[in-house]
C-alpha cells in the first residue's frame, strides 16, 4: 500500500489562494452582471460600459491567474496581489463617501482584500513564495 500524499502547502498559503479565488469569483459575478445590465439597460455610454466590463474580464484573469500561481508557490505574486488589494481598498473605501454610498460594498471589499494583504506578509507564505534560487533568511 502507498502512503497518503501530504501536501506541503502552508495552510495560510491554502487560505490566500482560497481568498484570491473568492476575488476572482466575485469579478466573474460583476462581469456577469454587467453584460446583462448591457444588454437589458441602455448605457448613458456605450464605450464606457464596455470598457468596464473588458477591465472587470481582465482583472478576473489576473486575480484568477494569482490564486492559481499562488498554489504552485510563485514569488510574484505578492507584488501583484498587494497591487489588487490597494486598488480594492480604495474603491472600498470611495464606497463610504460616494454620493451613492454603500458602504455594504466597501466593507465586502476592505476585508477580503485585509485579510490577503496579512497573510502575504506572514512568514509561512512569504517562505512557500520565495524564489527557489534565494537563500533562505536565517
Amino acid at each position: 500500500m502507498s502512503e497518503p500524499r501530504v501536501s506541503r502547502r502552508p495552510a495560510l498559503l491554502l487560505l490566500l489562494a482560497f481568498l484570491l479565488a473568492l476575488e476572482c469569483a466575485a469579478l466573474v459575478a460583476v462581469a456577469c452582471y454587467l453584460v446583462i445590465e448591457l444588454l437589458v439597460a441602455r448605457p448613458d455610454s456605450i464605450a464606457t460600459a464596455i470598457a468596464l466590463l473588458l477591465l472587470d474580464v481582465l482583472a478576473a484573469i489576473w486575480v484568477g491567474t494569482m490564486a492559481v500561481h499562488a498554489l504552485r508557490g510563485r514569488s510574484w505574486i505578492r507584488s501583484g496581489a498587494i497591487t489588487w488589494q490597494i486598488l480594492q481598498i480604495a474603491v472600498g473605501i470611495g464606497s463610504f463617501s460616494a454620493p451613492f454610498s454603500r458602504p455594504d460594498i466597501g466593507w465586502l471589499l476592505i476585508l477580503p482584500a485585509a485579510g490577503v494583504i496579512i497573510l502575504l506578509f506572514t512568514p509561512s507564505v512569504i517562505a512557500a513564495t520565495r524564489r527557489r534560487d534565494e537563500a533562505p533568511v536565517e
